[in-house]
């Protein structure tokens, strides 16, 4: 079995590495451009608001919903169909001629991305084998990749092509991605039998001692990204700095994370996850205190690489110990949890911490986006002995 499972690795994860950066790029090729696309269509700002934030709204339970799917079917039905549902969302964006057109493609889509992330990681976890660490860090990788790209590619693109160039790339990328997932050998035999509760189990799975810790994690890591997306740009302003030294900041972020992916996720197959949780936790909580503090552009791009870097120990770290602690008829929706807790992060760390930023400053604010991954430290800590 050890020997089977060591050599579909070679052959499955590239695949869904890169059906995974498809899957997840045309999300973040309309991140930086989405709400300019609503205002031109003639949203007023709450309309903006909204439309922006409904693909997160439906996401988030979608996520939880449709694992359950994958537990059901297997990973491979799911995640095909998320692709075509998502590439079908892309190319309806081109038709719409009103607001209320784009909200109802935004909620197609956000219900459609409700079965890729389950569904990709539930078959990373699959053909992992004994390696999910290894394994998990290509999945990071490619998440961490479809950021980075679709943020630098997107607002490019809407200047010297239009709105349209994007959404016809994303959507053909996501045909190209349903096609690698016709490739896939899928799960071997008959899926394990999911087990019952629906949502109740996903409730019993929020408190499952071994998921506490890298369920708070993941919430606490994004919630932070959403209010550094949401402040450093204002910080940066303050400082007399444009939107490219923006631009490269977040870019030093991510590479740093990408690089970062593999070597802590074999260095957690070989060790074990808590000590790199709670190290990566504690780097991020030390770049959140940093990065306010310093105003030159030279110890910016030195605090978000170590943010980054927090970020390449965390993500591979949490998700495979999401993957060992559940068992193969659960775990899409155990993976479908982690994905809406993702999810969610980011929808409710932006506008809180923009929120608290209008109150304390920018400043305060940015320090304050450490809060939430204290907490994430604390529950890991309290949980180590089912870690």
């Amino acid at each position: 079995m050890n020997r089977l499972q060591l050599t579909r690795v070679p052959k499955a994860i590239p695949v869904l590495s890169a059906v995974t950066f498809v899957g997840f790029l045309d999300t973040h090729l309309l991140i930086p451009v989405m709400a300019l696309y609503a205002h031109e269509l003639g949203a007023g700002i709450v309309g903006v608001g909204v439309i922006v934030g409904l693909y997160s709204i439906v996401n988030t339970p979608a996520n939880i919903w449709l694992g359950r799917l994958v537990d059901k079917l297997g990973y491979r039905l799911p995640l095909i169909g998320g692709l075509i549902g998502d590439a079908l969302s892309m190319f309806l964006y081109t038709l719409c001629r009103r607001p209320f057109h784009l909200a109802l493609v935004r909620v197609l889509h956000g219900l459609t991305g409700g079965m890729v992330g389950p569904a990709t990681m539930a078959a990373v976890a699959y053909h992992g084998g004994e390696q999910r660490g290894r394994a998990m860090a290509f999945y990071g990788m490619a998440l961490a990749a479809a950021t980075l790209v679709g943020y630098g590619l997107s607002s490019l693109m809407v200047a010297r092509a239009g709105y349209n160039a994007v959404f016809w790339l994303g959507g053909a990328l996501l045909v190209g991605g349903a096609a690698l997932g016709f490739t896939l050998p899928g799960n071997r035999g008959k899926p394990a039998e999911p087990s019952s509760g629906g949502w109740r189990q996903a409730a019993a799975l929020l408190k499952r001692p071994g998921l506490v810790g890298p369920y708070a994690a993941i919430f606490a890591q994004y919630f932070s990204f959403g209010g550094v997306v949401t402040l450093l740009p204002l910080y940066i302003e303050g400082l007399g700095m444009e939107a490219f030294q923006v631009g490269m900041l977040l870019a030093a972020f991510a590479v740093m994370f990408i690089i970062l992916q593999l070597p802590s996720g074999r260095l957690g197959d070989r060790v074990g996850r808590f000590g790199l949780t709670v190290v990566g936790l504690g780097l991020g909580i030390a770049a959140l205190v940093l990065l306010p503090v310093v105003a030159s552009l030279a110890w910016l791009f030195i605090i978000m690489a170590l943010y980054g870097a927090a970020y390449g120990l965390l993500f591979p770290t949490i998700s495979a110990r999401v993957a060992e602690v559940t068992a193969p008829g659960e775990r899409g929706l155990a993976t479908g949890v982690f994905h809406a807790l993702l999810t969610a992060g980011v929808a409710v760390g932006a506008p809180v911490m923009g929120w608290l930023g209008s109150l304390v400053g920018v400043t305060g604010g940015l320090q304050l986006t450490a809060v939430m991954m204290i907490v994430a430290l604390v529950v890991a800590l309290v949980y180590r002995r089912a870690t």
